[in-house]
């Protein structure tokens, strides 16, 4: 007969979070010795990776076929089965298994947003790449028509926020964050165009099948990105933001404020690419909202 603790409770479990997941056992499914033998891993995943059989089930008080049994248990083919999957799984759990201590109150919670977001503006200028700045601002002054792309809540913000510089600049441009969309727009784009894309992790597949297709047709990209990313590979231009994240799940990342700064610093250059034609439209512009919306006053902001 076989024994119902050779089963596996946790199918399916070898995908990188739900092994950690299963070790947690938030579900309280484990006996008191698979218990302690999963507190013994997790207390040091990096050292469970490497370690023989042998002195996993040492460290945890166990005998090896106890961390056999555990392993099949656990939906793991194998105890190497086991380790390979615990080494991918590492950097996908745990963070969200065990978030880092955070601070709550108002006043703490603020400094620490405010911190984070001034730290990712300074190493986002300390290691600023000026020359591709410049490069990518020269594409897209001289520009018939730009298209910006990006997806995910801070791509498709940065995108978005490239198009609302840039138009009252008198540029041509249009933001978008559909996949389809994008690949339609690559494939029938015309000379003169430019497209910017967006991708913080520079491993969006669709927007680099975009970028590469673009590349075979000979249209000039840009790239705000990773270095040495899909992406980065199929751009012209690459602007490379490289920041570390903090291991609260719960802060934004603080990436986004670097990413728009490097926004507003490209369209500030675009405007001095023409001084007249800018000023003119953005005149142009301040005179209907003090006329329409801000009653006269001048002091307003270009925008809502």
């Amino acid at each position: 007969m076989t024994d119902p603790s050779d089963s596996s409770f946790a199918a399916g479990t070898t995908s990188a979070g739900n092994l950690i997941v299963a070790l947690a056992d938030e579900d309280g499914r484990l006996s008191a010795m698979e218990k302690k033998l999963a507190e013994s891993v997790l207390a040091d995943v990096n050292y469970a990776t490497s370690a023989s059989i042998t002195d996993i089930a040492t460290r945890a008080g166990v005998s090896p076929p106890t961390v056999t049994r555990f392993c099949r248990r656990l939906g793991c083919a194998s105890f190497s089965d086991f380790k390979v999957q615990l080494a991918k799984s590492a950097y996908v759990g745990l963070r969200y298994l065990k978030p880092e201590s955070v601070t709550t109150t108002p006043e703490q919670v603020a400094e620490d947003i405010v911190t984070k977001a001034q730290n990712a503006l300074f190493e986002m200028h300390r290691s600023l790449d000026l020359d591709a700045v410049n490069a990518a601002v020269a594409l897209l002054a001289k520009a018939e028509m730009i298209y910006a792309f990006g997806s995910g809540g801070n791509s498709t913000m940065i995108v978005n926020e490239l198009q609302n510089r840039l138009f009252r600049l008198g540029s041509r441009i249009s933001a978008s964050n559909d996949h389809g969309m994008n690949l339609m727009l690559s494939a029938a784009v015309q000379p003169g165009t430019v497209v910017f894309g967006s991708s913080i992790s520079g491993r969006n597949i669709e927007l680099t099948n975009c970028f590469a297709l673009l590349r075979e047709r000979g249209v000039p990209t840009i790239a705000l990105t990773q270095a040495g990313t899909p992406l980065a590979a199929n751009a012209d231009v690459v602007i490379a933001i490289e920041l570390p994240e903090g291991r609260n799940i719960f802060r934004a990342t603080s990436t986004r404020y670097a990413t728009l700064a490097v926004v507003d610093i490209i369209a500030n250059l675009v405007a001095y690419q023409d001084r007249n034609k800018s000023t003119r439209i953005l005149r142009g512009i301040k005179e209907e909202l003090v006329k329409q919306r801000d009653g006269g006053d001048d002091s307003q902001i270009l925008g809502d």
